[in-house]
C-alpha cells in the first residue's frame, strides 16, 4: 500500500497484492484471508531530525519527503518495518555489528576457501541492557542463491530474482554484560558456481571476481547488517 497524492486534505491510497498473494487469491477456494499488515518507512531520511531537532524535522519530513507508490514485489515492497516497543522511555535501539573483523567484506574462493563463518551480534550504545523485546531469537539471512549458500539449513524461499532467505535460530549464550545476542551463520561459495560463470557475473573490468552481497536481519529488532562477500576465480 502507498499513497497516490497527499498534496491536498484528500488521502488517496494505493493498495495492491503481492505477486505471492495473487497467487494464492488466484487459487480461488476461500482460504485466501489478510490477517495482518505492516508498515515501513524506506523513504523517510531521519538525519532530517538530526539536523532540525524533532519539531521543524519532522513537519519537513511530512512537507518534503516523496511518497513510494505500491509494489508487488513481495521482497522489495518493504525493507525497513516499523516495529512497536512497548517501552515508553527507549532512547536506544540495538544495532547489529559484525565480531571479529575490521571489515565488511568476506573474501572466498572457488579453490581452497569455499566457506567462512561470521558472528553478527547485537550491539547497543550507552551500556545499556537490549531490552527484552528486542532480542532477537531469530535472525533472516538472505543471500544470492546463484552464488552462495548457508551451510547446514535449507531456505526457506527462493524468490524470483534468486534470492535465498533462511531463517536461523540465534546463538544459544546471550551476552553477559548487555543481553545481546548473536548468529554465527556459515557463508558458503555454492558447488554450482564455476569458473567460466565469471565470464557472466564477474565485475566489470575483472573477471576474476564476483561481488555478492550477504543481508541479515534480526526478526525482533528489525536490525539489518549488509555484508560484502568477493568471490575470486583462484
Amino acid at each position: 500500500m502507498g499513497f497516490l497524492d497527499h498534496s491536498t486534505n484528500n488521502i488517496i491510497l494505493d493498495a495492491v497484492l503481492t505477486d505471492k498473494g495473487r497467487e494464492l487469491l488466484s487459487r480461488n477456494d476461500g482460504s485466501f484471508q489478510i490477517v495482518k499488515f505492516a508498515l515501513s518507512d524506506e523513504e523517510v531520511d531521519y538525519t532530517i531530525i538530526q539536523k532540525f531537532g524533532r519539531t521543524v524535522g519532522k513537519e519537513k519530513i511530512e512537507k518534503n519527503t516523496p511518497v513510494l507508490e505500491a509494489v508487488t514485489r513481495g521482497n522489495i515492497a518493504q525493507k525497513f518495518r516499523l516495529r512497536s516497543i512497548s517501552i515508553p522511555n527507549l532512547v536506544r535501539i540495538p544495532s547489529l555489528t559484525l565480531e571479529g573483523v575490521t571489515s565488511d567484506t568476506i573474501t572466498l574462493n572457488i579453490v581452497n576457501t569455499r566457506s567462512s563463518s561470521v558472528t553478527v551480534k547485537q550491539t547497543i550504545g550507552g551500556d545499556q541492557l537490549v531490552p527484552i523485546e528486542l532480542v532477537d531469537q531469530v535472525f533472516r539471512v538472505q543471500m544470492n542463491n546463484l552464488f552462495l549458500q548457508a551451510t547446514g539449513i535449507r531456505p526457506v524461499s527462493i524468490s524470483k530474482e534468486n534470492i535465498a532467505t533462511y531463517l536461523i535460530t540465534r546463538s544459544s549464550a546471550l551476552d553477559t554484560v548487555t543481553g545481546a545476542s548473536s548468529v554465527s551463520p556459515t557463508i558458503q561459495v555454492k558447488s554450482s558456481l564455476t569458473s567460466t560463470m565469471f565470464d557472466t557475473f564477474g565485475v566489470a573490468g575483472d573477471k576474476t571476481t564476483i561481488r555478492s552481497y550477504v543481508t541479515i536481519t534480526g526478526q525482533q529488532s528489525g536490525a539489518s547488517k549488509d555484508l560484502l562477500v568477493k568471490i575470486n576465480k583462484t
